[in-house]
């Protein structure tokens, strides 16, 4: 496991979505000009609202903090709550995208496993996700890209410390930690819950 996910580094997944994102492609940038930050904040979140995907606002001090910290550690581990327990997410940084796929999925397809979920952001304005359906729902698209944000925004440096270590010291990762620190966020709490009453 360990090599397969260090192989992250060295090549990027392969993409399952086809065409690149640009913000003009979806955002009317012109019109954007002569508004306020919480007037394009309200486009944006009409314009997602009726959509089935995952979308966000990220303050530009978090964004940057993200951006500064992806550069140095380009790689993280997600854990997704299931019925079953926990399944691994590995995610890899090009530029302001952020690719991820499931774990098993490298270690089956090692060079050839797509992407299940990419993140894209707009530093310009605004943030936007698109996923695999045929893999993840709304509610657990939510949860990696919150994960994400619990990584590289935290204060706490023995939680940015996962990401190191996963980053530069592979040998050292203990899988599990990202479960108990996915654990005292409480961030997989909800989506545990839905599940179980999908279940009953």
């Amino acid at each position: 496991v360990e090599q397969k996910t260090g192989a992250l580094r060295k090549q990027p997944m392969s993409k399952a979505f086809t065409k690149d994102k640009t913000l003009s492609s979806i955002f009317n940038i012109e019109m954007a000009k002569d508004k306020t930050g919480e007037e394009i904040k309200q486009i944006w979140q009409q314009y997602f609202s009726a959509k089935d995907t995952v979308y966000a606002v990220i303050p530009k001090e978090e964004f940057d903090l993200i951006w500064k910290r992806s550069q140095s550690c380009p790689t993280l581990l997600c854990a997704l709550p299931t019925r079953e327990g926990y399944e691994f997410f590995a995610g890899q940084w090009t530029g302001t995208e952020l690719q991820l796929t499931a774990l098993i999925n490298i270690q089956t397809r090692e060079d050839s496993a797509a992407s299940q979920l990419t993140v894209y952001h707009y530093p310009e304005l605004k943030e936007e996700k698109e996923m695999d359906s045929t893999f993840l729902n709304v509610a657990e698209a939510q949860c990696i890209p919150n994960q994400v944000h619990l990584f590289y925004v935290t204060d706490r440096k023995e939680t940015f410390g996962l990401v190191e270590t996963f980053n530069f010291r592979p040998n050292e990762f203990k899988y599990m930690s990202v479960i108990a620190e996915l654990e005292q966020s409480g961030l997989g709490a909800g989506l545990k819950c839905a599940q179980n009453q999908e279940k009953t």
